[in-house]
């Protein structure tokens, strides 16, 4: 009974609502990642699984660079059992609003497409956890909410089943 319980949760939460790129945008904002990311920002956010309890809450400062093609992130985690982590993402920008990326763990290449206000990046990583790595695809999306102000939302699968999101916000220091 527990195992036909938990499927039907699974197959609901499956079938829950994503956004998308042409959903009606909320403001007239365009976000361009490589001027919000350039320079400092912060964020701060949490994992919770697919039943909706919180995980894992973190810290992130990112020193953001930008030489006209290419933006490197160096994102310096600190999470509330006081581990660290840090990730450094190289991003190219493909086109107009189209990006590619990379960075230590994620398998092959990220791709992401800016749209008015929003961001959408794709990919799959070798996530660091206490106990290892757990391989986890991210749909990941951005909402500029002001020209200080990012939301972010990254729902998160393994083996093509939900397990969770990641809600961030990031902050735009100076």
């Amino acid at each position: 009974m527990k195992i036909w319980a938990m499927a039907a949760v699974l197959v609901l939460a499956g079938c829950t609502g994503k956004p998308a790129l042409e959903d009606e945008k909320l403001s007239t904002r365009t976000l361009n990642l490589e001027e919000f990311f350039e320079g400092r920002t912060v964020a701060y956010g949490q994992f919770q699984d697919v039943f909706g309890t919180v995980r894992r809450r973190f810290e992130v400062e990112i020193n953001g660079t930008w030489d006209g093609d290419t933006l490197t992130l160096v994102e310096d985690f600190v999470y509330e059992d006081g581990s660290t982590e840090q990730r450094v993402w190289t991003l190219v920008k493909t086109g107009e609003d189209t990006w590619r990326g990379t960075a230590p763990g994620v398998i092959g290449v990220a791709f992401g497409e800016e749209r008015g206000d929003a961001f959408n990046w794709r990919y799959t990583i070798d996530l660091p956890v206490p106990d290892g790595t757990l391989r986890v695809t991210f749909d990941d999306w951005m909402w500029l909410l002001t020209e200080d102000r990012l939301l972010n939302r990254a729902y998160m699968k393994r083996f093509g089943v939900d397990i969770g999101e990641v809600i961030i916000t990031f902050e735009k220091q100076g």
